[in-house]
């Protein structure tokens, strides 16, 4: 690091490293939540949704977050907004793959610069991580949505099926060394070496899927040459591929080298980070694919029973719905069908659309993830909670609801966000928050 920032700069890098890390949320736009805002001491300058805290609340205890109003997500990661706010036109029709994408800070990020016809497809090769990918998915509520568990190499029969690709590659961590001393221990040049011949397996591996004129977003959480610079330069020459320039307010302190962009904690009040866009330059052979005519996991839902389900979901929801092979009912947007049939062909481990529940018979018993879902009809009944009620039901804890509780399915409110259904009896509620979604902790 003194031989990266220069004697006079490195005294204060190693300053800040003793520094209380920074806090910061990213909101969600489709979920506005008022009280979130108030927490905030200032914007994070490069995503117009991007908060910092004046300090770390307990995040588990307020519902806002388990109703998926916004994200806890390091402000130097957001600026991935910005770079693809300027390199990439989202008013087309896209198909990004966000290729390492636990625990969902970028997906989550991405999935709000699509439009509702373009695919996201968020990847975790670590399948002890992709349930964390999932929950944070289905807080956030976005229905274009695919969610895999696929090495690199597994991507190899799409070529040029992607517009966008964001790469945020396993790294050294020494961005990471202020708020996790474990990275600090673990670091050594080795493990640089090791990092930067995977990152350089990693990519080899999915840039054919990359379309002509396509762009790459590479990332990581580290500083040194090997595994950013260095990487970048050999993309250029091995892929031909162009980085691509990005304009920067003087003020954001980011600074710009040969080939991408480092976040230093002395001068951003951030994480450190490196990013750089690089953009396809060759012209691929259009890809002719044969396009599998049904799901392997998945058959329609019997017709006598879409109205049932529908009747959920907003009235302007253009979807189609499937049975898994468990029962449960999928809706996936009708505009992506033919990309999530490309999809099922080469790749095992997937999860399309949104579950919005499943069948008893002729009884529709909704899912958890159509509460949190932008699918969900306004005209559900449910029932406002106070930050207490909402506590409770969060810990499936029992508590009082008003005499005028509706009967039936109901959905459990906090703030005009929806937590979760209960199922509201005569003489009892039922909480039908899942089990591994419930408050652990004691309240305070």
């Amino acid at each position: 690091m003194q031989t990266l920032l220069g004697a006079e700069e490195y005294p204060a890098f190693a300053a800040a490293l003793t520094t209380v890390p920074p806090v910061s949320i990213r909101l969600n736009p489709a979920k506005p939540m008022v009280e979130a805002v108030a927490w905030t001491d200032a914007p994070v300058p490069w995503h117009p949704q991007g908060r910092y805290l004046s300090e770390r609340p307990v995040f588990t205890l307020d519902p806002a977050f388990h109703a998926g109003a916004y994200y806890v997500q390091e402000a130097s990661s957001m600026f991935l907004y910005e770079a693809l706010r300027q390199t990439v036109d989202f008013s087309k029709r896209l198909k990004v793959l966000d290729l390492c994408a636990a625990p969902g800070g970028k997906s989550t990020l991405l999935a709000d610069l699509l439009g509702p016809d373009s695919l996201l497809v968020a990847n975790e090769v670590i399948r002890a991580r992709v349930n964390s990918l999932r929950e944070n998915l289905e807080k956030w509520g976005s229905p274009q949505v695919a969610v895999t568990s696929a090495e690199a190499e597994d991507f190899s029969g799409l070529e040029g099926f992607f517009e966008v690709i964001v790469t945020d590659a396993p790294c050294s961590g020494e961005g990471l060394f202020r708020k996790d001393p474990a990275a600090m221990r673990e670091w050594s040049p080795a493990a640089v070496e090791l990092c930067s011949a995977r990152q350089q397996r990693i990519l080899t591996a999915t840039l054919p899927t990359l379309a002509p004129g396509g762009v790459l977003v590479y990332s990581t959480c580290t500083y040194n040459h090997a595994e950013n610079e260095a990487n970048v330069a050999w993309l250029s020459r091995e892929f031909d591929l162009m980085p691509l320039p990005l304009q920067l307010s003087p003020e954001w302190g980011i600074v710009g080298t040969e080939n991408g962009y480092h976040f230093y904690p002395h001068r951003v009040r951030g994480e450190g980070f490196f990013l750089a866009v690089l953009k396809k330059n060759a012209e691929d052979p259009a890809h002719k694919r044969n396009q599998p005519s049904m799901f392997k996991n998945l058959k329609p839902l019997t017709k006598a029973l879409i109205p049932e389900a529908a009747r959920w979901l907003r009235p302007a929801a253009e979807v189609q719905f499937f049975e898994t092979i468990h029962g449960e009912i999928m809706a996936l947007s009708s505009a992506l069908i033919e990309d999530y049939l490309t999809l099922d062909k080469p790749l095992k481990a997937k999860w399309f659309g949104t579950m919005v529940g499943e069948f008893k018979g002729k009884d529709f018993v909704p899912g958890h993830a159509l509460a949190l879902s932008q699918l969900a009809s306004l005209s559900l009944p449910g029932v406002s909670l106070s930050r207490e009620q909402a506590q409770l039901f969060l810990k499936k804890a029992v508590f009082a609801l008003p005499d005028n509780t509706p009967r039936g399915w109901t959905l459990a409110r906090y703030a005009g966000l929806n937590l979760g259904w209960m199922k509201c009896l005569p003489n009892r509620v039922n909480n039908y928050l899942p089990a591994e979604r419930r408050i652990r902790m004691e309240l305070s």
